[in-house]
């Protein structure tokens, strides 16, 4: 049986990877190890470009050397979300517990009011839509027999609902060990599996590969 996995990058990254020594993870393998038995016909992976930032400004080379990794997997495929930067107001922390506190003692909070800061925030855009899109489409093609689909992420449900009910495929759902089950997800998949940190660190790649412009080694640090 071919199936189709559909990997949502950062809720894996954040959810499995962040603060391992597992993230030059070779998806293909990964893929495998998650559907013993099963033949590995395409893997999607959604992500977008991360900014430099300033605590971290090696973030990104470290990212494009990871993309250039898992583009030497013939089964691979990257597709593209985008991150949007803004400046928005919120209100500090401190401040509302102590709103918050007044109110529960049954003290006047009558002009109180929060002090607000203005913060920078990224937010990632496309992925959840690009996923959904790439999946549904993927499987009124008929281009697997089954699918896995590797994320925790509540705004898939449907597309799932749509894949197994609608569709007749088969849709099984692992989701990162370091996030709580998602009911919504789980009532709509074929099954729903927790990530084996084990596939993760059996599932590495060669720290040193070549592609069409040379050689090229993983970070070392990461």
């Amino acid at each position: 049986m071919e199936i189709s996995v559909y990997i949502d990058g950062f809720n894996l990254y954040n959810g499995a990877l962040r603060g391992t020594a597992f993230k030059w993870l070779d998806l293909h393998a990964f893929s495998e190890k998650l559907c013993p038995g099963y033949q590995v016909k395409k893997i999607k992976f959604f992500t977008a470009q991360v900014d430099r930032r300033f605590d971290d400004p090696q973030q990104p080379v470290r990212q494009r050397l990871y993309w250039r990794a898992i583009r030497t997997l013939p089964s691979v495929e990257i597709v593209e979300g985008h991150f949007k930067t803004r400046q928005i107001r919120l209100p500090e922390e401190a401040s509302v517990a102590y709103i918050e506190g007044e109110l529960r003692a049954g003290r006047p909070i009558t002009g109180l009011s929060p002090t607000f800061v203005l913060v920078r925030r990224s937010e990632e855009k496309g992925t959840d839509v690009n996923i959904a899109t790439h999946l549904v489409h993927d499987a009124h093609l008929g281009r697997f027999d089954a699918a896995v689909l590797v994320s925790n992420d509540s705004d898939l449900a449907e597309a799932v609902r749509i894949v197994c009910k609608d569709l007749g495929k088969p849709v099984h759902i692992f989701r990162p060990s370091n996030t709580r089950p998602n009911y919504k997800l789980q009532s709509v998949a074929t099954s729903f599996n927790n990530i084996d940190v084990r596939h993760l660190n059996t599932s590495q790649l060669p720290a040193t590969l070549s592609d069409a412009r040379g050689l090229f080694t993983k970070p070392p640090t990461w």
